[in-house]
Protein backbone atom coordinates (compact mmCIF):
# COMPACT_ATOMS: atom_id res chain seq x y z
CA UNK A 1 0.00 0.00 0.00
CA UNK A 2 1.40 3.40 -1.00
CA UNK A 3 1.38 6.56 1.11
CA UNK A 4 -1.24 7.96 -1.25
CA UNK A 5 -3.44 4.87 -0.79
CA UNK A 6 -3.15 5.24 2.97
CA UNK A 7 -4.08 8.89 2.79
CA UNK A 8 -7.20 8.00 0.80
CA UNK A 9 -8.31 5.18 3.08
CA UNK A 10 -7.31 6.60 6.46
CA UNK A 11 -6.89 10.38 6.18
CA UNK A 12 -6.83 10.99 9.94
CA UNK A 13 -4.10 8.42 10.50
CA UNK A 14 -2.15 9.73 7.52
CA UNK A 15 -2.23 13.28 8.88
CA UNK A 16 -0.78 12.07 12.17
CA UNK A 17 1.97 10.22 10.32
CA UNK A 18 2.75 12.85 7.73
CA UNK A 19 2.42 16.15 9.64
CA UNK A 20 5.75 17.99 9.45
CA UNK A 21 7.58 18.95 12.62
CA UNK A 22 7.06 22.56 13.79
CA UNK A 23 10.49 23.65 12.57
CA UNK A 24 10.02 22.01 9.17
CA UNK A 25 6.57 23.59 8.98
CA UNK A 26 8.23 26.99 9.31
CA UNK A 27 10.76 26.08 6.61
CA UNK A 28 7.92 25.05 4.29
CA UNK A 29 6.17 28.39 4.93
CA UNK A 30 9.36 30.17 3.93
CA UNK A 31 9.67 28.04 0.78
CA UNK A 32 6.15 29.03 -0.28
CA UNK A 33 7.16 32.67 0.13
CA UNK A 34 9.77 32.19 -2.57
CA UNK A 35 7.43 30.66 -5.17
CA UNK A 36 7.33 32.60 -8.42
CA UNK A 37 10.60 34.38 -7.68
CA UNK A 38 13.37 31.79 -7.95
CA UNK A 39 13.05 30.02 -11.32
CA UNK A 40 14.81 28.19 -12.76
CA UNK A 41 16.02 27.45 -9.21
CA UNK A 42 13.69 25.70 -6.75
CA UNK A 43 11.93 27.64 -3.97
CA UNK A 44 13.49 26.47 -0.70
CA UNK A 45 13.06 27.41 2.95
CA UNK A 46 15.51 26.85 5.79
CA UNK A 47 15.64 27.43 9.54
CA UNK A 48 18.51 27.06 12.03
CA UNK A 49 17.46 25.77 15.45
CA UNK A 50 19.55 26.09 18.63
CA UNK A 51 18.29 24.80 22.00
CA UNK A 52 14.76 24.51 20.66
CA UNK A 53 14.63 28.07 19.30
CA UNK A 54 14.86 29.38 15.73
CA UNK A 55 18.01 31.52 15.50
CA UNK A 56 18.14 31.96 11.74
CA UNK A 57 15.89 31.54 8.74
CA UNK A 58 15.86 32.23 5.02
CA UNK A 59 14.32 31.40 1.67
CA UNK A 60 15.73 31.24 -1.85
CA UNK A 61 16.42 34.62 -3.42
CA UNK A 62 16.15 35.41 -7.16
CA UNK A 63 18.64 33.64 -9.46
CA UNK A 64 22.22 34.67 -8.88
CA UNK A 65 21.60 35.59 -5.24
CA UNK A 66 21.74 33.57 -2.03
CA UNK A 67 20.13 30.22 -1.35
CA UNK A 68 17.92 29.62 1.68
CA UNK A 69 20.53 27.76 3.74
CA UNK A 70 23.16 30.48 3.41
CA UNK A 71 20.75 33.22 4.47
CA UNK A 72 19.62 31.19 7.49
CA UNK A 73 23.22 30.49 8.52
CA UNK A 74 24.19 34.13 8.12
CA UNK A 75 21.32 35.20 10.34
CA UNK A 76 22.28 32.60 12.94
CA UNK A 77 25.94 33.58 12.95
CA UNK A 78 27.99 31.81 15.64
CA UNK A 79 24.82 30.21 17.01
CA UNK A 80 24.84 27.87 13.99
CA UNK A 81 27.76 25.89 15.47
CA UNK A 82 26.32 22.71 16.95
CA UNK A 83 22.80 23.65 15.83
CA UNK A 84 20.20 21.85 13.70
CA UNK A 85 19.28 22.94 10.20
CA UNK A 86 15.81 22.21 8.79
CA UNK A 87 15.64 22.64 5.03
CA UNK A 88 12.89 21.76 2.53
CA UNK A 89 15.28 20.43 -0.13
CA UNK A 90 18.63 18.66 -0.02
CA UNK A 91 21.42 21.29 0.00
CA UNK A 92 23.24 21.68 -3.30
CA UNK A 93 26.81 20.39 -3.58
CA UNK A 94 27.88 21.90 -6.89
CA UNK A 95 28.97 25.29 -8.16
CA UNK A 96 26.35 27.24 -10.07
CA UNK A 97 25.92 30.99 -9.84
CA UNK A 98 26.72 30.59 -6.12
CA UNK A 99 29.03 28.23 -4.19
CA UNK A 100 27.71 24.90 -2.84
CA UNK A 101 25.44 25.19 0.20
CA UNK A 102 26.97 22.02 1.63
CA UNK A 103 30.27 23.84 2.04
CA UNK A 104 28.61 26.71 3.95
CA UNK A 105 26.82 24.23 6.22
CA UNK A 106 30.04 22.33 7.00
CA UNK A 107 32.02 25.52 7.63
CA UNK A 108 29.29 26.84 9.94
CA UNK A 109 29.66 23.77 12.18
CA UNK A 110 26.05 22.60 11.96
CA UNK A 111 25.52 19.29 13.82
CA UNK A 112 22.36 17.99 12.14
CA UNK A 113 20.57 18.63 8.85
CA UNK A 114 16.93 17.57 8.43
CA UNK A 115 15.80 17.57 4.80
CA UNK A 116 12.21 17.27 3.66
CA UNK A 117 13.31 15.62 0.39
CA UNK A 118 16.30 14.87 -1.78
CA UNK A 119 17.04 17.16 -4.69
CA UNK A 120 15.62 15.72 -7.96
CA UNK A 121 18.46 17.36 -9.87
CA UNK A 122 20.55 14.40 -11.13
CA UNK A 123 23.81 16.18 -10.31
CA UNK A 124 22.78 16.59 -6.67
CA UNK A 125 20.33 13.80 -5.78
CA UNK A 126 21.79 12.14 -2.68
CA UNK A 127 25.26 13.60 -3.16
CA UNK A 128 24.61 16.66 -1.03
CA UNK A 129 23.49 14.43 1.82
CA UNK A 130 26.51 12.15 1.35
CA UNK A 131 28.90 15.11 1.51
CA UNK A 132 27.35 16.32 4.77
CA UNK A 133 27.55 12.86 6.32
CA UNK A 134 31.17 12.48 5.21
CA UNK A 135 31.89 15.65 7.21
CA UNK A 136 30.35 14.10 10.33
CA UNK A 137 26.97 15.84 10.11
CA UNK A 138 23.93 13.75 11.00
CA UNK A 139 21.16 13.87 8.38
CA UNK A 140 17.57 12.77 7.95
CA UNK A 141 15.13 12.88 5.02
CA UNK A 142 11.33 12.75 4.87
CA UNK A 143 9.97 15.30 7.34
CA UNK A 144 7.29 17.15 5.31
CA UNK A 145 8.29 15.36 2.10
CA UNK A 146 4.93 15.42 0.29
CA UNK A 147 4.36 19.11 0.97
CA UNK A 148 7.90 19.96 -0.10
CA UNK A 149 7.48 17.93 -3.31
CA UNK A 150 4.39 19.98 -4.18
CA UNK A 151 6.26 23.24 -3.66
CA UNK A 152 9.05 22.24 -6.06
CA UNK A 153 6.92 20.29 -8.56
CA UNK A 154 7.71 22.70 -11.39
CA UNK A 155 11.45 22.50 -10.71
CA UNK A 156 11.28 18.72 -10.53
CA UNK A 157 9.65 18.42 -13.94
CA UNK A 158 11.97 20.96 -15.56
CA UNK A 159 15.21 19.56 -14.17
CA UNK A 160 14.29 16.01 -15.24
CA UNK A 161 12.63 16.68 -18.62
CA UNK A 162 13.62 20.18 -19.73
CA UNK A 163 9.94 21.15 -19.97
CA UNK A 164 8.02 23.58 -17.76
CA UNK A 165 5.22 22.44 -15.46
CA UNK A 166 1.82 23.30 -16.96
CA UNK A 167 -1.25 23.98 -14.83
CA UNK A 168 -4.58 24.34 -16.62
CA UNK A 169 -7.00 26.61 -14.76
CA UNK A 170 -10.62 27.18 -15.72
CA UNK A 171 -13.93 28.16 -14.17
CA UNK A 172 -17.23 26.65 -15.24
CA UNK A 173 -20.85 26.33 -14.23
CA UNK A 174 -22.27 23.19 -12.67
CA UNK A 175 -23.22 21.99 -16.14
CA UNK A 176 -19.75 22.58 -17.56
CA UNK A 177 -20.20 25.92 -19.35
CA UNK A 178 -17.74 28.81 -19.39
CA UNK A 179 -20.03 31.47 -20.89
CA UNK A 180 -23.61 32.15 -21.90
CA UNK A 181 -24.82 31.87 -25.50
CA UNK A 182 -24.13 35.63 -25.88
CA UNK A 183 -20.54 35.18 -24.70
CA UNK A 184 -20.95 36.64 -21.20
CA UNK A 185 -18.48 35.03 -18.77
CA UNK A 186 -17.97 37.60 -16.02
CA UNK A 187 -18.32 36.44 -13.43
CA UNK A 188 -19.05 32.73 -13.21
CA UNK A 189 -17.22 32.30 -9.92
CA UNK A 190 -17.33 34.44 -6.78
CA UNK A 191 -14.84 36.84 -5.21
CA UNK A 192 -13.07 34.12 -3.22
CA UNK A 193 -12.23 32.11 -6.32
CA UNK A 194 -11.08 35.21 -8.20
CA UNK A 195 -8.81 36.19 -5.30
CA UNK A 196 -7.32 32.70 -5.29
CA UNK A 197 -6.56 33.02 -9.01
CA UNK A 198 -4.51 36.14 -8.30
CA UNK A 199 -2.58 34.20 -5.66
CA UNK A 200 -1.95 31.48 -8.22
CA UNK A 201 -0.66 34.07 -10.68
CA UNK A 202 1.59 35.50 -7.99
CA UNK A 203 3.23 32.09 -7.52
CA UNK A 204 3.61 31.34 -11.26
CA UNK A 205 6.41 32.31 -13.62
CA UNK A 206 4.03 33.01 -16.48
CA UNK A 207 0.32 33.22 -17.27
CA UNK A 208 -0.63 31.90 -20.71
CA UNK A 209 -3.75 32.46 -22.83
CA UNK A 210 -4.76 31.98 -26.43
CA UNK A 211 -5.56 34.84 -28.76
CA UNK A 212 -9.27 34.01 -28.52
CA UNK A 213 -9.24 34.98 -24.86
CA UNK A 214 -7.47 38.25 -25.71
CA UNK A 215 -10.11 39.07 -28.34
CA UNK A 216 -13.05 38.09 -26.14
CA UNK A 217 -12.00 39.49 -22.74
CA UNK A 218 -9.05 41.87 -23.33
CA UNK A 219 -7.51 40.72 -20.01
CA UNK A 220 -4.59 42.31 -18.17
CA UNK A 221 -3.36 38.96 -16.79
CA UNK A 222 -1.63 40.71 -13.91
CA UNK A 223 -1.54 40.01 -10.18
CA UNK A 224 -3.93 42.28 -8.33
CA UNK A 225 -3.92 41.39 -4.65
CA UNK A 226 -5.05 43.39 -1.61
CA UNK A 227 -2.31 45.57 -0.10
CA UNK A 228 -1.98 43.26 2.90
CA UNK A 229 -1.04 40.36 0.60
CA UNK A 230 1.37 42.12 -1.73
CA UNK A 231 4.91 40.88 -1.26
CA UNK A 232 6.55 43.07 -3.90
CA UNK A 233 5.83 44.63 -7.26
CA UNK A 234 6.84 41.56 -9.25
CA UNK A 235 4.47 40.43 -12.03
CA UNK A 236 4.50 37.10 -13.88
CA UNK A 237 5.26 37.04 -17.58
CA UNK A 238 2.24 37.07 -19.86
CA UNK A 239 2.27 34.66 -22.79
CA UNK A 240 -0.17 35.00 -25.69
CA UNK A 241 -0.39 32.16 -28.21
CA UNK A 242 -1.37 33.77 -31.51
CA UNK A 243 -0.52 31.75 -34.60
CA UNK A 244 -1.78 34.18 -37.27
CA UNK A 245 -1.30 37.61 -35.74
CA UNK A 246 -4.78 38.58 -34.54
CA UNK A 247 -3.85 40.29 -31.27
CA UNK A 248 -4.82 43.99 -31.49
CA UNK A 249 -1.97 46.41 -30.91
CA UNK A 250 -4.24 48.11 -28.38
CA UNK A 251 -4.73 44.94 -26.29
CA UNK A 252 -4.20 45.51 -22.58
CA UNK A 253 -1.94 42.48 -22.39
CA UNK A 254 0.61 44.48 -24.39
CA UNK A 255 0.75 47.28 -21.82
CA UNK A 256 3.64 48.08 -19.53
CA UNK A 257 2.00 46.46 -16.48
CA UNK A 258 4.05 43.26 -16.96
CA UNK A 259 6.43 41.71 -19.51
CA UNK A 260 4.76 39.94 -22.42
CA UNK A 261 5.73 37.17 -24.83
CA UNK A 262 3.70 36.63 -28.01
CA UNK A 263 4.18 33.21 -29.58
CA UNK A 264 3.38 33.12 -33.28
CA UNK A 265 4.31 31.48 -36.59
CA UNK A 266 5.50 32.68 -39.97
CA UNK A 267 1.82 32.93 -40.96
CA UNK A 268 1.49 36.15 -38.96
CA UNK A 269 2.14 39.48 -40.76
CA UNK A 270 5.79 40.63 -40.43
CA UNK A 271 4.68 44.24 -39.89
CA UNK A 272 2.46 43.15 -37.00
CA UNK A 273 5.42 41.37 -35.44
CA UNK A 274 7.58 44.48 -35.78
CA UNK A 275 4.91 46.63 -34.16
CA UNK A 276 4.59 44.21 -31.26
CA UNK A 277 8.33 44.40 -30.70
CA UNK A 278 8.13 48.20 -30.84
CA UNK A 279 5.54 48.06 -28.06
CA UNK A 280 7.98 46.09 -25.91
CA UNK A 281 6.68 42.55 -26.39
CA UNK A 282 9.03 39.66 -27.06
CA UNK A 283 7.90 37.94 -30.26
CA UNK A 284 8.71 34.26 -30.60
CA UNK A 285 8.32 32.96 -34.13
CA UNK A 286 7.96 29.21 -33.70
CA UNK A 287 7.33 26.25 -36.02
CA UNK A 288 3.72 25.48 -36.85
CA UNK A 289 2.01 22.21 -36.06
CA UNK A 290 -1.21 21.63 -38.01
CA UNK A 291 -1.41 25.37 -38.69
CA UNK A 292 -0.90 26.47 -35.08
CA UNK A 293 2.05 27.28 -32.82
CA UNK A 294 3.86 24.08 -31.90
CA UNK A 295 3.06 24.12 -28.19
CA UNK A 296 5.82 21.75 -27.15
CA UNK A 297 8.38 23.97 -28.87
CA UNK A 298 6.84 26.96 -27.09
CA UNK A 299 7.27 25.23 -23.73
CA UNK A 300 10.88 24.41 -24.57
CA UNK A 301 11.49 28.08 -25.44
CA UNK A 302 9.89 29.25 -22.19
CA UNK A 303 12.00 26.82 -20.18
CA UNK A 304 15.17 28.17 -21.79
CA UNK A 305 14.12 31.61 -20.55
CA UNK A 306 13.80 30.30 -17.01
CA UNK A 307 9.99 30.24 -17.05
CA UNK A 308 9.25 26.78 -15.68
CA UNK A 309 5.90 27.18 -13.86
CA UNK A 310 3.16 28.06 -16.35
CA UNK A 311 -0.46 28.84 -15.44
CA UNK A 312 -2.75 28.46 -18.48
CA UNK A 313 -6.03 30.37 -18.13
CA UNK A 314 -7.65 29.57 -21.47
CA UNK A 315 -9.24 29.70 -23.83
CA UNK A 316 -10.87 26.46 -24.73
CA UNK A 317 -8.93 26.08 -27.98
CA UNK A 318 -5.53 26.40 -26.31
CA UNK A 319 -6.54 24.11 -23.45
CA UNK A 320 -7.90 21.57 -25.94
CA UNK A 321 -4.60 21.51 -27.82
CA UNK A 322 -2.55 21.19 -24.63
CA UNK A 323 -4.64 18.25 -23.45
CA UNK A 324 -4.60 16.63 -26.89
CA UNK A 325 -0.80 16.80 -26.92
CA UNK A 326 -0.56 15.56 -23.31
CA UNK A 327 1.25 18.71 -22.18
CA UNK A 328 -0.87 19.45 -19.08
CA UNK A 329 0.45 18.37 -15.68
CA UNK A 330 -2.23 19.62 -13.31
CA UNK A 331 -5.78 20.94 -13.47
CA UNK A 332 -7.44 23.53 -11.24
CA UNK A 333 -11.15 23.50 -12.01
CA UNK A 334 -13.47 25.95 -10.28
CA UNK A 335 -17.11 24.84 -10.37
CA UNK A 336 -19.76 27.47 -9.62
CA UNK A 337 -23.25 26.58 -8.33
CA UNK A 338 -25.18 27.85 -11.33
CA UNK A 339 -26.62 26.28 -14.48
CA UNK A 340 -26.17 28.07 -17.82
CA UNK A 341 -27.59 25.47 -20.20
CA UNK A 342 -27.72 25.61 -23.98
CA UNK A 343 -26.55 23.12 -26.59
CA UNK A 344 -24.24 25.65 -28.25
CA UNK A 345 -22.75 27.30 -25.16
CA UNK A 346 -19.01 26.66 -24.81
CA UNK A 347 -17.21 24.39 -22.39
CA UNK A 348 -13.69 24.84 -20.96
CA UNK A 349 -11.89 22.38 -23.26
CA UNK A 350 -12.16 22.83 -27.02
CA UNK A 351 -10.67 21.08 -30.01
CA UNK A 352 -11.90 17.88 -31.61
CA UNK A 353 -11.89 15.87 -28.41
CA UNK A 354 -11.35 12.12 -28.18
CA UNK A 355 -13.25 9.48 -30.12
CA UNK A 356 -13.30 6.89 -27.34
CA UNK A 357 -13.02 7.05 -23.56
CA UNK A 358 -9.87 4.95 -23.75
CA UNK A 359 -8.19 7.91 -25.46
CA UNK A 360 -9.21 10.44 -22.80
CA UNK A 361 -6.45 11.84 -20.58
CA UNK A 362 -6.80 10.36 -17.09
CA UNK A 363 -6.42 12.45 -13.98
CA UNK A 364 -6.14 11.71 -10.27
CA UNK A 365 -8.14 13.94 -7.94
CA UNK A 366 -5.82 15.31 -5.27
CA UNK A 367 -7.93 17.92 -3.55
CA UNK A 368 -11.51 19.13 -3.37
CA UNK A 369 -12.29 22.23 -1.34
CA UNK A 370 -14.88 24.92 -0.99
CA UNK A 371 -13.92 28.46 -2.00
CA UNK A 372 -16.82 30.67 -0.97
CA UNK A 373 -19.84 29.19 -2.76
CA UNK A 374 -17.64 27.60 -5.42
CA UNK A 375 -15.83 24.26 -5.45
CA UNK A 376 -12.17 23.89 -6.43
CA UNK A 377 -11.06 20.53 -7.80
CA UNK A 378 -7.32 19.92 -8.06
CA UNK A 379 -6.34 16.96 -10.21
CA UNK A 380 -3.06 15.66 -11.61
CA UNK A 381 -2.72 14.22 -15.08
CA UNK A 382 -1.57 10.63 -15.08
CA UNK A 383 1.16 9.39 -17.43
CA UNK A 384 0.00 7.51 -20.50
Amino acid sequence: MTRRDLRTLCPQVFLLMAAPSPFMTRALELARTAKGRTSPNPPVGAVVVRDGEIVGEGFTQPPGSWHAEVLALRQAGDLARGAKLYVTLEPCCHYGRTPPCTRSIIEAGVAEVHMAMLDPNPIVCGQGRAELEAAGIRTSVGDGEEIAAGIVEAFTKFITTGLPFVTAKFAMSLDGKIATRTGQSRWITGEGARLLVHRLRDAADAVMVGVGTVLADDPLLTVRLPLRERRDGRQPWRVVVDSRGRTPLTARVLGADAPTIVATTEASPPEWRRQLAHLGAIVLELPAKEGHVDLKQLLVALGKRGLIDILVEGGSGLLGSLFAQRLVDKVLAFVAPLVIGGTSTPGPIGGDGVQTLDEAPRLRTEQVERVGDDILIVARCLPE
